[in-house]
């Protein structure tokens, strides 16, 4: 089974810029980010499109780079951003709906169970492997809505190595089953999905540490008639987890998170977009480290070299070796 993915590289709203410039434009190693991911999905078998949306002009300079038309071996769409997060992956959608024109169109009975990658484009370390595994355990689950999970012990690697050297400290999710770094890899049937606009509120929020932040969306939560007390509650319980954990004291940090089991945060997150939804560990973790600000894109640059052969190698010793080499060039629309 193949799939179309759409790449998020907007500029407007949710997006942050790092050192003065979009990130997705920031280049390591020589190319901009966006080209990394773009990259890496030529070599997915699963996938049989990429859709990039963003800046057209900026993406359409990008993409004409000799070396990047070189390496494709399958169609690439770019796409002129809209307003939000939402509005991108929505209307890039009904653009690469079978028959859908220029303007795109709204999906039928016959798209009701049509998959869909989504992922951002600051992935500097997304290994194809990992990308295919997170799909493969995907599509055996069948959800509506599936959401990438690295484990702890794949961000170990990227941590400082001691106080004062450059490294990347995440906040991980904390629940009964361990603890997890979200990732930026989405497998969904939009199509299938009752309450779309929650989208977009998880999505920003999947980090969050500020304060007002967090009430902000526990009050949107509480609001909801298919949330109410209830997904407030864990909600709460979760956040409490990872602040014990941030500052230190996991033993407290322990105690909580045995109340918090995984299933009862999927039926919530289920019950808010009113479809099955499903988180997916996969154990490379390459996935789960984004660009969210200037010291980490300047770790970033700094570690590439040795993050990113680590990340090929920990994929291929875990998953095997890529399953579909770079080749001719596939065309633009």
């Amino acid at each position: 089974m193949s799939f179309p993915a759409i790449v998020a590289a907007g500029d407007r709203r949710a997006s942050s810029a790092v050192h003065g410039e979009s990130k997705v434009y920031l280049e390591v190693a020589g190319r901009p980010l966006v080209a990394h991911v773009v990259s890496v999905l030529q070599q997915v078998p699963e996938i049989s499109e990429v859709w990039v949306v963003g800046d057209h002009e900026r993406l359409s300079a990008v993409f004409a780079r000799e070396d990047l038309l070189e390496e494709r071996v399958k169609p690439l769409h770019l796409v002129s951003q809209f307003r939000s997060l939402y509005e991108n992956g929505w209307e890039t959608y009904r653009r690469l709906l079978p028959g859908a024109g220029p303007e795109g169109r709204d999906p039928g009975p016959a798209d009701l169970d049509m998959p869909v990658l989504f992922l951002s484009a600051d992935l500097a370390f997304a290994t194809p492997q990992e990308i295919s595994e997170f799909l493969r355990r995907s599509l055996v689950i069948g959800c509506d809505y599936a959401v990438g999970l690295a484990t702890e012990e794949a961000m170990r690697e990227f941590a400082p190595p001691a106080p004062g050297e450059p490294g990347i400290r995440m906040a991980l999710f904390n629940v009964r089953e361990g603890r997890f770094r979200q990732s930026n890899l989405h497998l969904i049937r939009p199509a299938r999905i009752g309450s779309r606009h929650y989208v977009e509120d998880l999505y920003e929020h999947r980090h969050q540490k500020e304060f007002g932040q967090i009430v902000g969306l526990a009050w949107r939560l509480l609001r909801n008639e298919r949330g109410g007390f209830v997904v407030l509650w864990y909600y709460g319980l979760m956040h409490l987890a990872g602040i014990l954990d941030r500052w230190g004291w996991r033993g407290l940090s322990d105690v909580v998170r045995r109340w918090i089991p995984i299933a009862r945060i999927e039926r919530g997150c289920g019950s808010l977009l009113q479809a099955s939804y499903h988180f997916v560990p996969t154990e490379a973790g390459g996935c789960a480290i984004d660009v969210d600000n200037d010291h980490d894109y300047d770790v970033v640059r700094l570690r590439y070299e040795d993050w990113s052969k680590s990340q090929r190698d920990r994929a291929e010793r875990l998953y095997g070796p890529v399953a579909l080499p770079a080749g001719p060039s596939g065309s633009d629309r």
